[in-house]
């Protein structure tokens, strides 16, 4: 497999008509972006260490744009993180598209696992929907493309990485604490998702019930791992698309 591609973007951030996505809580204030530490973490002049909420950047330079700019925060969920790092959804201080709206657009960046509510959820998507069709950015490269749910070979070669995988629901089934979804049946080699019982009632109210989700196409975000076979942890509701 072709190793995958180095992204670099410029990211335009001049202010933006259309109304910003629904997302991000309390102000947490402006600051300015010094360096890239890496594709999740951004250094500001302060001295502080700022993960830009709902993002996976698959390269530390499509950030680089980013250096130099006084950016204005909103918490998102719990800040800092367990590794001290304000967590946030950002924008240029005069308002406009947010960097994350931003970054999805130009196919710079991927939607996470984790989100935040509905609304936010569903604007980031559906931009990375848009992108994703226009084959911009990183979806240009077929590495990045979401995974069958019976492609094998390709899951061996992404253990360990975030991916987004599509299929049909075959079955749901209960064992113990935890809800399989699962979209084969031999569970030593076919895919599947697991999803904590406990965490059930958020998954209904926000409309994605898992017995429900059988015989339904759907598309799944998150880390790939192995242990019988394929399987990814999800944890939030928004991991969960409806793809028919």
């Amino acid at each position: 497999m072709a190793a995958r591609a180095c992204l670099v973007i410029v990211i335009l951030l001049s202010p933006f008509a259309a109304a910003a996505a629904p997302c991000g809580g309390a102000d947490l204030g402006t600051v300015t972006i010094k360096a890239v530490k890496d594709a999740r973490t951004l250094l500001l002049t302060d001295g502080r260490t700022l993960r830009l909420a709902a993002l996976e950047v698959p390269a530390g330079e499509a950030l680089k744009s980013l250096e130099g700019r006084p950016l204005a925060l909103k918490a998102a969920g719990e800040t800092p993180d367990r590794y001290g790092r304000l967590v946030a959804f950002a924008a240029q201080t005069d308002g406009g598209q947010s960097v994350q709206e931003s970054l999805i657009s130009e196919g710079a960046a991927r939607v996470s696992a984790r989100i935040g509510p509905k609304p936010c959820a569903e604007a980031l998507l559906t931009i990375e929907r848009q992108a994703r069709a226009a084959h911009k950015g990183l979806w240009a490269d077929p590495t990045f493309a979401p995974l069958a749910a019976e492609d094998y070979r390709r899951f061996r070669v992404e253990k360990g990485r975030f991916v987004l995988v599509e299929g049909k629901v075959q079955s749901v089934r209960e064992s113990g604490a935890t809800i399989y979804v699962n979209f084969g049946r031999r569970f030593t080699r076919d895919f599947s998702v697991t999803i904590l019982r406990r965490l059930r009632g958020a998954f209904t109210a926000a409309g994605v019930e898992p017995a429900a989700l059988q015989g339904h196409h759907i598309r799944v975000r998150g880390y790939l791992e192995f242990r019988r076979g394929p399987i990814m942890d999800v944890a939030a509701p928004e991991q969960i698309e409806f793809i028919e």
